[in-house]
C-alpha cells in the first residue's frame, strides 16, 4: 500500500490506494520523495537528484522551473486533406514543457489546448444581413428568399479566446502544455470546416502523435517523436477552444484521459439553429459556418484558397429550411458511446452565446452511458466562472475553481488520489453568487408541473396555474412587430394588454421556487397570413406587483412551427388552421423569489436571435389547449399555487 502524504492544511487527507509498478514508474520514483511505504501523515520531501512531481493538498505544486522550459514547435500529419490539394494536412503545435524531460528522461503527461483562433483572423468578415421581407421558408417549393435590398452588412467583432497561461501555471505543476493551431487556420495547412468530422480527425492527430500513432515534423521536415511524454492527456479550453473537447472525446481516441470544456459547443445544429429556425448565438447576428470559417481562415485563406470550401458550407447549411440535415448530423456530437475520458462540464447558466442546451445535451449524454463526470455551472454569460470562484463543500473544505482544475487534472493525468470523484457531482452558483453543492443536475428532487395558459377573454393578458383547463374557447391574437420592436421591450409590463405579444403570470409566489432543467412548452397555435413564421418564447422572472425593477429573462427558446414533428422536416402549415406545437426552452437552474410572479411571454421574430422580417404576421393561440410544463424542484407542492 502506498500513499502520497500531504501536507497538514486543515483538509482532508487522502487514503491510501494500491499502485502498481507501471503507475509508480509513471509518477516518477518517490514523487520527489512524498511517497512512503506507510499510511501515517508526512510532509513532502523533494529529493534534488530525482525529478517528479511535488504533491500537497491533493494537488501538484510549482516546482519546476518556467524560466527553464523547453518550448518547441512541431507540425503534426493528420489523416484529412481539407483544401483538397492531394496532400495530407499538418497542424502546428506549440509545446513547452518541463526541461527535465530532456536532461533527466522525467516523462509528463499532457494539457491540450487546439485553437482555430491563434492568429490571422479576419475581423472584418461580413456578415450577411438578418433583414428580409419574409421568411425564407415561406418560399420553399416557389423561390429563394429575397433579401431587402441596400440592407446594411454587419461585421464580426473579436472572438475571445483562453488566455495563455496554461504554461505558465501548469508546466511549473509538472505538465506538458501543448497549444495547437485547428486545420485551416494560423500556421496550420487545409481549409477550416466549422465543426465537422474532419476538424475533429486534424484535432485527434495530435493526441495520436503524443502517443505514438501519428507523425509529426520540425520545420526543416525532420521527424521529430513525443517521446518525452507519458501518452496521458487532458483537453481543456473556452467557447471554440472547449468544443475541439468535445468532438475529440467522443471519437474515443486512447490516450484522451480528460476534458474539461468550458462554454462549449455539443451540436453546431443548436449553436446556429433552433427547432428548425435559423437562430443566431448571441451577439453575433446573421453568423453561421461559412462565416465562422472565413472568420478563423484569415481574409487571404477565405478569399484565397479556401474559397471554394466556404462556399460549399454556404450552399450547405441552408438558411431556407432550418432543417437538420446530413450537414449538421456531420457537425452533431451528442453521442457519448465511445467516449473513454472523464468530462468536467463548465458552463455558464447565462450564456446566450453558446446556450445551455449545449452542456444539458452532453450532460445527458455523459450520464447515458456512466461516463466519469462532474458539473460546474456559474451565473455568468460566455465564459468560465473565473480563477477565483469558490465552493464550500459539505465536509467544509473550500476550493477555488482554479484549484478544482488544478486537481481535476491532477487525479485524471497524474493519479493522484486527492479524492476529486467523492466530491458532490454539481456545483451550482445561486442568484447571490454563492456556490452550493448538489446530488446532480438537474437537481434529482425537480418534477415536472404543468402550469396552464388560462385567459377569461380575448384580451391578450392571461395567467398560469395549475387548476384544470377551462373549458372556454378564448383565443389570443397578435401581430409580429419584432423587427422594429425589441424584445427589452415585449418582456416589459406584463399587466398591459400589447398587440404583439402574449403575456401570462403566476399569482405572487407564497415561497421561492426553484426550477431546475428545462421547461417546455405546448401551444395550440395559428398563423392566419403567411405560410410561417418565427415563435419565440420568454420565461421571465417578475418582480411583486408594482415593482419598478427590470423583469429578470429566465430562459428563451424558438421553434418554427413548419418543423412541428421534427427538426429534420418541414411540413407545410395551413393558413388559419391550428396546429398543436411543442418544444423545450433553453435549460436553466433558477430561483424565482417569494413575493415574485413566474411570466411566460410569447412573440414571433425576436431581434436578438431570428432572422428579420417585415411585420405583419397575424397570429392566434388557444390559452385553453397550451401549457407551460416547469421542472420545479420539490414537485408542485413546492409551486405553492
Amino acid at each position: 500500500m502506498f500513499a502520497i502524504p500531504l501536507a497538514d492544511t486543515g483538509h482532508r487527507r487522502e487514503t491510501p490506494v494500491r499502485r502498481s509498478p507501471h503507475l509508480l514508474a509513471l509518477l516518477g520514483v518517490g514523487l520527489s520523495g512524498a511517497l512512503t511505504l506507510n499510511t501515517a501523515p508526512a510532509v513532502a520531501r523533494p529529493t534534488p537528484t530525482t525529478p517528479g512531481i511535488v504533491v500537497v493538498d491533493g494537488m501538484t505544486q510549482p516546482v519546476f522551473s518556467l524560466a527553464d522550459a523547453i518550448e518547441e514547435r512541431v507540425y503534426v500529419q493528420t489523416a484529412v486533406d481539407t483544401d483538397h490539394d492531394g496532400r495530407l494536412d499538418r497542424v502546428a503545435i506549440d509545446i513547452s514543457r518541463p526541461r527535465e524531460t530532456a536532461t533527466e528522461g522525467f516523462k509528463v503527461p499532457v494539457i491540450f489546448e487546439h485553437s482555430p483562433y491563434r492568429k490571422d483572423v479576419w475581423y472584418d468578415v461580413p456578415y450577411p444581413s438578418v433583414l428580409v421581407d419574409e421568411l425564407p421558408q415561406n418560399e420553399v417549393g416557389r423561390r429563394s428568399g429575397q433579401r431587402t435590398s441596400g440592407a446594411t452588412v454587419q461585421r464580426a467583432t473579436a472572438k475571445a479566446n483562453l488566455p495563455g497561461s496554461l504554461d505558465d501555471y501548469y508546466v511549473p505543476r509538472g505538465y506538458a502544455v501543448v497549444l495547437g493551431q485547428s486545420v485551416g487556420t494560423g500556421d496550420s495547412d487545409g481549409c477550416p470546416t466549422s465543426g465537422d468530422q474532419a476538424e475533429t480527425l486534424g484535432t485527434r492527430a495530435v493526441i495520436d502523435w503524443l502517443n505514438g500513432r501519428a507523425k509529426g515534423f520540425d520545420a526543416a521536415g525532420a521527424p521529430v517523436a513525443a517521446d518525452w511524454t507519458t501518452g496521458a492527456v487532458g483537453m481543456t479550453g473556452v467557447s471554440y477552444n472547449g468544443t475541439l473537447p468535445n468532438q475529440v472525446a467522443a471519437t474515443g481516441v486512447p490516450g484522451l484521459r480528460t476534458i474539461v470544456p468550458v462554454a462549449a459547443i455539443s451540436s453546431w445544429y443548436d449553436y446556429y439553429r433552433a427547432n428548425g429556425l435559423v437562430v443566431a448565438p448571441g451577439t453575433y447576428q446573421g453568423e453561421d459556418t461559412d462565416v465562422l470559417a472565413g472568420f478563423t481562415a484569415g481574409q487571404a485563406r477565405a478569399e484565397g484558397r479556401c474559397a471554394d470550401e466556404i462556399a460549399e458550407l454556404t450552399a450547405r447549411q441552408d438558411r431556407v429550411t432550418g432543417d437538420y440535415s446530413a450537414f449538421w448530423r456531420d457537425r452533431d456530437h451528442l453521442d457519448a458511446r465511445k467516449v473513454r475520458a472523464s468530462v468536467l462540464v463548465v458552463h455558464g447558466l447565462n450564456d446566450w452565446n453558446v446556450k445551455t442546451e449545449h452542456f444539458a445535451g452532453w450532460w445527458d449524454e455523459l450520464t447515458r452511458h456512466h461516463v466519469p463526470r462532474r458539473i460546474w455551472l456559474h451565473q455568468g454569460g460566455h465564459g468560465g466562472p473565473g480563477n477565483t470562484a469558490s465552493v464550500t463543500l459539505p465536509d467544509g473544505r473550500t476550493w477555488t475553481w482554479k484549484q478544482t482544475e488544478n486537481r481535476w487534472f491532477d487525479h485524471w493525468l497524474w493519479q493522484v488520489p486527492n479524492g476529486i470523484m467523492d466530491e458532490p457531482t454539481a456545483v451550482v452558483q445561486r442568484e447571490d453568487r454563492s456556490y452550493a453543492t448538489y446530488a446532480n443536475w438537474p437537481d434529482p428532487a425537480s418534477r415536472e408541473v404543468a402550469l396552464r395558459l388560462a385567459a377569461t377573454d380575448a384580451t391578450p393578458v392571461g395567467t398560469l396555474t395549475t387548476a384544470r383547463a377551462s373549458k372556454r374557447a378564448v383565443e389570443h391574437r397578435f401581430v409580429d412587430e419584432g423587427r422594429t420592436i425589441h424584445p427589452d421591450t415585449l418582456v416589459a409590463d406584463p399587466g398591459t394588454p400589447s398587440p404583439h405579444r402574449l403575456a401570462y403570470l403566476s399569482p405572487t409566489l407564497t415561497r421561492d421556487v426553484r426550477v431546475s432543467g428545462r421547461p417546455e412548452l405546448r401551444l395550440r397555435l395559428a398563423i392566419d397570413n403567411k405560410p410561417d413564421a418565427n415563435l419565440s418564447a420568454y420565461l421571465v422572472d417578475y418582480g411583486p406587483t408594482g415593482s419598478t425593477a427590470a423583469p429578470t429573462v429566465v430562459t428563451r427558446g424558438w421553434m418554427d412551427p413548419q418543423n412541428r414533428r421534427s427538426a429534420s422536416r418541414t411540413d407545410p402549415l395551413r393558413q388559419g388552421s391550428r396546429y398543436d406545437l411543442r418544444w423545450t426552452l433553453e435549460p436553466k437552474d433558477h430561483v424565482f423569489p417569494a413575493g415574485h410572479r413566474i411570466g411566460l411571454v410569447i412573440f414571433s421574430t425576436d431581434q436578438e436571435y431570428t432572422l428579420l422580417p417585415l411585420g405583419g404576421t397575424r397570429l392566434r393561440v388557444a390559452p385553453h389547449r397550451s401549457e407551460l410544463r416547469l421542472p420545479v424542484v420539490g414537485g408542485r407542492s413546492a409551486l405553492g399555487f
